[in-house]
């Protein structure tokens, strides 16, 4: 793992700083006190301190939204965090007394997926690091291989988060749960928190017609309250444009997201079959830039 990665990891056990090892073949993670962390052969490491409650997106949840990003439909997504990750004034980082690697400050993608998102945020910040978390091992295979300036931990986001107080520079939120007091502690004073969430509207041709799971009209009001007052709302923006799919694309599109979990596989494939060919299908989402309080 890259040393400038590994600087800002700590021991989900005791949070003390980890120094990478070889034990005969196997490398791993370690702190001081012997907890030790496997290192995948595909590059991402293992940080839970325990079992994780769920195993998070499957193998083919994973290819299908890795084909669906392959393909620019959320290029507006990753353009709107990294123009917004460009507007950060963050500190510097500071290196330990005991570390001889240059310090670079850490961008961090809380659920992060295959790190589409966090990759076009490191090319918009040459002067930074990055960090995939996410629970599913899948993803994180894709996460730790997305960017030569990015690594891959497999953390449970609604635990502590294996990072020092105020290590992050830019923290990034895209369709994912949001753990308000660990991203409270972890984030530099400085830094920013970008959330993006489904508009009212997302996907509003395919959701009614196929059945999925739609947007809550609540969903502002539950993402502040799941950031609570430790944050402060700076800006909100939204981003919107037209996709043209054709039945195949629609497929991949409902099997990368959470509808894949709750829709009838014969129900769905007889749904789409009755979809005219292409879809003129709307993408729209929300930014929020918060900081902290």
């Amino acid at each position: 793992m890259d040393p400038r990665i590994r600087h800002w990891l700590r021991c989900p056990v005791c949070a003390l700083p980890l120094a990478e090892a070889t034990v005969g073949t196997a490398r791993t993670l370690a702190c001081p006190r012997r907890h030790s962390f496997d290192i995948a052969r595909q590059g991402y490491v293992n940080l839970l301190a325990g079992r994780a409650p769920h195993v998070g997106d499957t193998g083919e949840m994973i290819a299908a939204r890795a084909d669906f990003l392959a393909a620019g439909h959320y290029d507006l997504i990753s353009r709107a965090l990294a123009e917004a990750a460009a507007a950060v004034h963050f500190r510097p980082a500071h290196p330990r007394p005991e570390e001889t690697v240059t310090a670079c400050p850490l961008v961090v993608d809380a659920g992060a997926g295959t790190g589409q998102h966090l990759a076009a945020v490191l090319a918009a910040l040459p002067d930074t690091v990055g960090l995939a978390l996410d629970v599913s091992k899948p993803a994180l295979r894709r996460a730790a291989r997305v960017h030569e300036r990015a690594g891959a931990a497999l953390a449970d986001t609604w635990q502590q988060l294996p990072l020092p107080d105020g290590s992050v520079a830019v923290l990034l939120n895209v369709f994912a749960p949001r753990n308000g007091a660990e991203f409270h502690r972890v984030l530099d004073p400085a830094g920013a928190l970008l959330v993006v969430t489904p508009a009212a509207d997302h996907l509003s041709e395919l959701v009614g017609a196929l059945g999925l799971l739609r947007v809550d009209p609540a969903k502002p009001d539950r993402v502040a309250g799941r950031l609570g007052t430790r944050f402060a709302t700076e800006s909100e923006t939204e981003h919107r444009t037209r996709l043209t799919l054709t039945r195949p694309e629609i497929v991949t599109l409902v099997g990368m997201g959470p509808s894949a979990w709750h829709t009838d596989p014969a129900e769905l494939t007889e749904r789409i079959a009755a979809l005219p060919d292409p879809v003129e299908v709307t993408v729209a989402v929300r930014l929020g830039v918060h900081r902290r309080r």
